[in-house]
């Protein structure tokens, strides 16, 4: 089964990622509304940038009914699986990353379990 999580073949490295949305004008989503790939019933859920060998593969994963936020978290509040439209992008990582006001990355070797562990830097 599918989820909202990242993964990838061997899973060596885990961990978390944050972003904060541009200025209205230069989000994602409105990307996708100027491209006419996301309508005005529709709700942008979620977005994948994928990186194998050096190409980015970026995804929009869209939910058909509603554009309001309150609506579609009480529409997929009770659903097994979430119906998505998938829209495969064609933009470069650095393009991927300028949606974003901000984009931070966190990788941790896995089998350490250190997400959201607290750690203390060391004069070194």
């Amino acid at each position: 089964m599918l989820s909202f999580r990242a993964g990838v073949q061997y899973g060596d490295w885990d961990g978390s990622v944050a972003a904060d949305d541009r200025d209205f004008d230069k989000t994602l989503g409105r990307f996708l509304e100027d491209r006419q790939l996301l309508s005005e019933e529709e709700f942008l859920l979620a977005a994948s940038l994928s990186v194998i060998e050096g190409s980015p593969y970026v995804t929009a994963y869209i939910y058909a009914g509603d554009n309001q936020l309150e609506s579609v978290k009480d529409a997929i509040s009770g659903l097994h699986e979430i119906p998505v439209r998938e829209v495969r992008l064609e933009v470069s990582t650095e393009d991927f990353l300028r949606f974003f006001k901000r984009f931070n990355v966190m990788l941790t070797w896995k089998s350490l379990e250190l997400t959201d562990r607290k750690y203390r830097p060391i004069d070194g």
